[in-house]
């Protein structure tokens, strides 16, 4: 009896140190079947031209596909090799289901408004204007005049402009023409569009104090995983904290806002394959630019 109890407390540290090991090595297995999710998400491909692009043996490869595939992450089609499952597909229902524009953007424009002290929109396209989802106040005394739930110009605004970069020239003149009959029209249409490209070619937009007197913003695209813009954030103050170098360095800090917005919503900087019409609830006339926004 005794020496089978020796024994067993010599069994036991030996299983209690594997146990680490195995951890790792799960964690390691894990992670080579997310490694072969991207290279097949590039596109079909065969198990040797896989197993090469993962750096692996063709059997460690196939033992990874294998489990992949027989829970419906993979398809495998014989001569065509592998391609991604109907079970990712339903996830990523699930995701876009449950992901939710303010909720997902609120830590972002917290952080925001906290590092630049000034006030911070989330705005979408809503039947031609500018739909107001979430403001957060800045610290500094001054009244912006925006509300939640309020709707604005899209010419005019900063946020307008930014959830337009997409669409082209017709489109914006078409906008430009509807909307300002109603403004005070200092600005002409041939200045409009010439800040217009501008600033498709910077991914964002500018408000100088045409919505507004004495109010200057800094706006940017957010995209979704398509690459779609379908909100827009922006950075407001008084003119008098925003000069022209603070709003050109201010840009960069909503570029980025804006960018990880877009990517807590799954975009990877990638643009449409090919241009498209707006739609949903973002309605706005017009085709998309095939290349715009931030990179």
């Amino acid at each position: 009896m005794r020496s089978t109890r020796n024994a067993d407390r010599h069994e036991r540290p030996a299983a209690r140190g594997e146990e680490p090991e195995r951890a790792r090595l799960g964690s390691q297995t894990l992670l080579r079947g997310l490694d072969v999710i991207d290279v097949v998400a590039e596109g079909p491909i065969k198990l040797g031209d896989l197993a090469a692009r993962l750096g692996l043996t063709r059997s460690t490869t196939h033992r990874l596909a294998s489990a992949l595939t027989d829970r419906r992450y993979l398809s495998f089609v014989p001569h065509s090799g592998y391609s991604l499952g109907p079970k990712l597909l339903e996830l990523g229902f699930r995701v876009r289901d449950e992901l939710d524009l303010p909720r997902v953007a609120a830590p972002h424009l917290e952080r925001l408004a906290l590092l630049t002290e000034d006030t911070v929109h989330l705005g979408v396209l809503d039947h031609g204007h500018v739909l107001y989802l979430d403001k957060v106040p800045g610290k500094r005394r001054i009244n912006i005049s925006s509300r939640i739930g309020e709707l604005q110009p899209v010419s005019s605004t900063g946020l307008g402009k930014a959830l337009i970069l997409d669409l082209d020239e017709d489109a914006w003149i078409e906008l430009f023409r509807t909307e300002r009959p109603e403004r005070r029209g200092e600005v002409s249409l041939q200045e409009w569009l010439e800040r217009m490209r501008r600033y498709v070619r910077s991914g964002y937009a500018f408000d100088l104090q045409e919505n507004e007197d004495q109010i200057r913003c800094i706006a940017a695209p957010i995209r979704d995983v398509a690459g779609r813009t379908i909100a827009a954030i922006s950075v407001s103050s008084a003119a008098q904290y925003m000069s022209d170098q603070r709003m050109q360095t201010l840009s960069k800090d909503v570029l980025t806002t804006a960018q990880r917005i877009s990517e807590d919503l799954g975009w990877t900087g990638r643009q449409p394959a090919a241009p498209t019409q707006a739609t949903g609830r973002s309605k706005a006339h017009g085709k998309r630019r095939g290349a715009a926004g931030p990179r």
